[in-house]
């Protein structure tokens, strides 16, 4: 059946007796691909929630050598929702940071879910200084829907642990390099996402809320969720038309679980390439540019 507004202007050219039948077929397509276009980002963002999907551990295990896994924030205890560590780059030490998901049903309970409490970006916080002290790069892994959002949470400053990693991240001097593997969700992804280069894994998401939260406050109806992530533009090639990542990443057809090792190899091209250049670099020249980009957004 052809839309109303479709036959409406069919029937006034006929009328009017001109030929709009190119500008007519341009605006059904248009509406076609607005009609669709919830669809289809809602299928990324089952990719980037897909329980086979790659973690950050196991992108740790194909990228990094050594690694050995710090915890503890000095302050509160340690948080398995944030994996922190050092480890060897192609010969090259480095510090990786990153929400951990969880494999499968317990893991995913014990790490809860990747949402991390204030003493997980501490501990980030923690180990991005102790990275400085020492000139390493920082790596981080961005996968979550957002910072855990509980009452301990709350009571102990996840506000406050989030506000002042974007402060100090955002002045580090040394590299960082800040990949998002899955969902990139909220404050809880820009506590360990503000970095001199970003990208994004093609069927990753990146956005200030999940479509379920949105559909819930903006169209007071959380069954939308399809329509509130269209609305949002959180899918990779949208993101980076905005220019707030620095790139995407492609992945094997169908997604990052198909092949994990070539993604896991495309990454770390991506990180590599980038670090040759940034360590030329003197850490204020660093810093000065991570700042100004930040502030362009």
């Amino acid at each position: 059946m052809k839309n109303n507004i479709i036959e409406e202007l069919e029937n006034l050219a006929k009328k009017g007796g001109v030929d709009l039948s190119n500008e007519i077929a341009a605006i059904a397509k248009k509406m076609e691909k607005a009609q669709n276009l919830p669809e289809s980002t809602w299928k990324k963002v089952e990719l980037a929630r897909h329980s086979d999907r790659p973690r950050t551990l196991d992108y740790i295990d194909m990228i990094i050598d050594d690694f050995v896994e710090l915890h503890g924030d000095r302050f509160f205890g340690d948080d398995p929702a944030m994996i922190g560590g050092i480890g060897f780059l192609d010969g090259m030490p480095v510090t990786v940071l990153g929400n951990m998901k969880g494999r499968n049903l317990k893991e995913t309970i014990d790490r809860n879910g990747g949402m991390a409490n204030p003493e997980g970006y501490r501990k980030a916080l923690r180990l991005a200084k102790q990275a400085e002290k020492f000139h390493r790069p920082i790596i981080t892994f961005i996968d979550t829907q957002g910072a855990y959002p509980g009452l301990g949470s709350e009571e102990r400053g996840i506000g406050e642990a989030i506000a002042v990693n974007l402060r100090e991240f955002s002045r580090l001097k040394t590299p960082i390099i800040c990949i998002i593997i899955g969902e990139g969700g909220s404050g809880g992804a820009l506590g360990i996402g503000v970095g001199d280069k970003i990208y994004m894994l093609e069927n990753a998401i990146y956005s200030v809320i999940s479509p379920e939260g949105c559909a819930s406050i903006l169209l007071r109806d959380s069954s939308r969720a399809k329509d509130a992530a269209a609305m949002l533009k959180i899918t990779s090639n949208e993101v980076l038309n905005m220019k707030v990542v620095n790139g995407v990443i492609r992945e094997s057809v169908g997604g990052a679980h198909i092949n994990p090792k070539a993604t896991a190899e495309a990454i770390k091209k991506q990180i590599v390439t980038d670090l040759a250049e940034l360590v030329k670099h003197k850490s204020e020249v660093l810093v000065k540019y991570r700042r100004k980009k930040i502030a362009s957004m």
